[in-house]
């Protein structure tokens, strides 16, 4: 019956995402202007676990989190863009869901250890005044 109970116990435990999986991750980040890369953007990656910053094209170690997370990268003073990124459940935790039930999944959800971000993230560069939704003004004509 002990040894029953230790496999069971193992079994539990191979599933769970705490135990076997990393409650950080690498991210790359890259900007995107008008189709060409541009480098040299400075950018802050938050969500409800940190904040961490990478000027781009760059990589940062960032805690997981079951939470979005917000990308914002600047260049200079007019060059401005925001991604948001999804935070998904990856297949550690679905294992522990099949194999431990709802305490491992509690766990996982807690320290972000089951769920991932994309590995590669890309934002998208844009004029300030698009950034903030200004058209370009048009210079009046006089009235003849």
């Amino acid at each position: 019956m002990k040894n029953l109970f230790i496999v069971g116990t193992l079994l539990v435990l191979t599933g769970c995402a705490s135990v076997t999986g990393s409650k950080l991750q690498p991210v790359s980040v890259q900007t995107i202007q008008d189709g060409k890369e541009i480098a040299g953007a400075a950018c802050t990656l938050t969500n409800d676990a940190g904040k961490w910053f990478v000027t781009s094209p760059g990589s940062v170690t960032i805690n997981k989190s079951t939470g979005d997370l917000a990308v914002d990268c600047k260049k200079e003073e007019n060059l401005a863009g925001h991604e948001m990124v999804v935070s998904k459940a990856n297949g550690s935790v679905w294992g522990n869901i099949i194999i431990g039930g709802g305490i491992g999944y509690i766990v996982d959800r807690n320290t972000g250890a089951g769920f991932d971000y994309p590995n590669s993230i890309t934002v998208f560069l844009r004029r300030m005044g698009e950034v903030i939704g200004l058209a370009p003004t048009a210079t009046p004509t006089p009235a003849q």
